[in-house]
């Protein structure tokens, strides 16, 4: 048995043509499905700001109603327990970019608008939604 060579089967694998060929078809599904997931995370960013907008806009007006006057700031919401805690406005990824509008007669905070640059996807500004 020293002498005797073992019979080798012949080698299986994948040739540089089929790697190629995989590797295409893969980029192009890839080209294909990126533009659809990016249009999806920005509708769904809008989204969340639009919500986080409308609940922090209905515990303002609760706070007037509740106390006859506007919050200070956003944090006094928070101590008052109105919120749980300033959200992360989802387009800049702060809680700290929130721009607050005054009322016209007094002091305090009478709306909240974010402070993210640009457009949404309607065309309106973010500081207008």
């Amino acid at each position: 048995m020293s002498g005797e060579h073992l019979r080798q089967g012949p080698r299986r694998g994948f040739t540089l043509i089929e790697l190629l060929v995989v590797m295409a078809i893969i980029g192009l599904l890839l080209a294909l499905a990126s533009p659809r997931y990016f249009n999806s995370l920005d509708r769904s960013k809008e989204v969340a700001l639009r919500e986080d907008l409308k609940v922090m806009r209905a515990q303002i007006d609760r706070f007037h109603g509740d106390t006859g006057r506007y919050p200070r700031s956003l944090d006094e919401l928070v101590e008052a327990k109105y919120l749980r805690s300033i959200p992360v406005d989802p387009i800049t990824n702060s809680a700290t970019t929130w721009q607050s509008v005054a009322p016209a007669e007094g002091d305090g905070v009478a709306d909240v608008a974010s402070g993210a640059p640009g457009n949404a996807r309607d065309g309106k500004a973010y500081a207008e939604l």
